[in-house]
């Protein structure tokens, strides 16, 4: 559904996105992950054409991505990591407003936001002005917008950056909703864990480099699925293992500031990371 080609994006001597190639399947669920300035958002952005490559392509359904090519602008929804909603206009405006510039008809513009109100659950909020929502309120709207032009992939910026730990599980419950509908989903995010909740497959980026990609059972596979946690010379060190009685083993001979747990996505990401930085 999504496909980068050696993707690599440079401004004067800065390169957020080097030589990068990914395949994203229909209906996926992708994450790309990364700490700041890993090149995600710039990803999002040449994806939905609003920058190009330096160098490299971008295939939407076989179509190539450019500016001039509202056909497969069309089938992308994006959903920004800042929020931009004309804060104006109400909720049902705002949605409106979107239809109006996809140049949907009028009547399909009125049952599209009936539809997508209750969906993203802001029917009785449809008059109120976009500015005086909460921000998780605001998040749902972001993406009701982004739904408007009924989009084949749906591209996430950061979606929950800034949300309490509740509003970030209604907005996590509401994507989950739109995968199950056979949305394609790009999610970027540095929250491992919501990775981890909502992806079936992820890449990880640093410094603008592609450094692994699989799902999370391949990723845990390629470093061990049990970890031990030692707190050692008041530093945290983690230890690999391919199977529970090796770690066992190993506890065994270790002194007492330890745990014994499974692997996480976080650990993987730490594990690789130092990995290619040495």
């Amino acid at each position: 559904m999504i496909v980068l080609e050696k993707v690599t994006k440079k401004y004067n001597d800065v390169i957020p996105v080097n030589n990068i190639s990914l395949q994203i399947n229909k209906g996926e669920f992708f994450g790309l992950l990364g700490p700041n300035g890993a090149g995600k958002t710039t990803i999002i952005r040449i994806i939905s054409s609003l920058i190009l490559p330096t160098s490299g392509r971008v295939l939407v359904a076989g179509h190539p991505v450019n500016r001039n090519n509202i056909d497969v602008k069309s089938l992308i929804g994006l959903v920004p990591q800042h929020n931009n909603l004309e804060s104006e206009l109400t909720v049902s405006e705002n949605l409106r407003l979107h239809g109006m510039l996809y140049r949907m008809p009028r009547k399909k513009i009125n049952e599209r936001i009936d539809e997508l109100l209750g969906f993203t659950q802001l029917a009785e909020k449809a008059d109120v002005q976009a500015g005086k929502l909460s921000g998780g309120m605001k998040r749902k709207l972001l993406i009701a917008r982004a739904l408007m032009h009924n989009p084949s992939v749906l591209l996430l910026d950061e979606p929950t950056v800034g949300l309490d730990v509740s509003s970030r599980r209604v907005v996590w419950d509401l994507i989950k909703g739109l995968h199950q509908r056979g949305i394609t989903i790009l999610l970027t995010t540095h929250y491992l864990e919501e990775a981890e909740a909502l992806c079936s497959r992820i890449a990880l980026l640093k410094n603008g480099k592609l450094l692994m990609s699989g799902s999370l059972q391949e990723l845990k596979k390629l470093v061990g699925p049990i970890v031990i946690e030692e707190f050692k010379n008041n530093k945290t060190v983690l230890h690999f293992y391919k199977s529970q009685q090796e770690a066992l083993k190993a506890a065994s001979l270790m002194g007492t500031n330890i745990k014994l747990r499974n692997t996480r996505l976080e650990d993987i990401f730490v594990r690789i990371t130092e990995e290619k930085s040495e």
